[in-house]
C-alpha cells in the first residue's frame, strides 16, 4: 500500500499492521489518512471531538507539538462575548478570541511560525464526529504537501510555513 509505505517514510506510522487493519484500498487516500488518526495509529495525530472547546485543547495540542510550544501558559480564559484566551508563550503575552479548534490551530501555527523545532498542525478534516489533526515536523512538511493523500484543511497556511523566512 502506497499511503503506509510513505507514511513509514515519513516516520508518521505508529504500526503498519493495525494500520492495514484500518486502510481501506476503495476509498480516496485522505480519507484512509483521517481514519487512521482517529485510530490513534499517526505519529503527532490527535482525533478532537467537534465538542471540545479551544482552551480544552490547549495543553493536549502543545504537547504533540513539542519544543517551545511545551512551554505555552493560558494566563485567563473569559467565555463572553466570544472565548478570549489570554495566553503566555515566552515573552509574548496576547488575548486571543477563539471561535472554535480551528482559530485556535490558527493562532498556534502562526505564533510558533518562526520555531523550527515546534511541529506545524495540520487540519486533515472531520472523520468520525472529531477534527482530525496532524503536527507535523516543519523539515518534513514541504515533502509532505507534495504527497497525493496529504490534503490538509489549512493547506495555504501550512504552505507559507515552508517559505524562506
Amino acid at each position: 500500500m502506497a499511503l503506509l509505505e510513505s507514511l513509514e517514510r515519513s516516520r508518521l506510522l505508529k504500526d503498519r499492521e493495525a494500520a492495514r487493519e484500518v486502510v481501506n484500498p476503495a476509498e480516496p487516500p485522505h480519507v484512509s489518512l483521517m481514519r487512521l488518526c482517529d485510530a490513534g495509529l499517526l505519529e503527532g495525530g490527535l482525533a478532537v471531538a467537534l465538542g471540545v472547546r479551544p482552551d480544552e485543547l490547549v495543553g493536549p495540542l502543545t504537547l504533540a507539538m513539542g519544543g517551545a510550544a511545551r512551554r505555552f501558559k493560558m494566563i485567563d480564559v473569559r467565555e463572553r462575548p466570544v472565548l478570549e484566551l489570554h495566553i503566555l508563550a515566552g515573552e509574548v503575552s496576547e488575548r486571543w478570541e477563539v471561535e472554535d479548534l480551528w482559530a485556535l490551530v490558527h493562532n498556534l501555527n502562526a505564533l510558533y511560525r518562526e520555531d523550527s523545532d515546534v511541529r506545524a498542525i495540520a487540519v486533515l478534516g472531520e472523520w468520525n464526529d472529531a477534527l482530525q489533526l496532524l503536527c507535523v515536523d516543519k523539515r518534513a512538511l514541504p515533502k509532505l504537501l507534495r504527497e497525493r493523500f496529504f490534503e490538509p484543511r489549512n493547506r495555504d497556511a501550512l504552505e507559507a510555513e515552508g517559505e524562506p523566512r
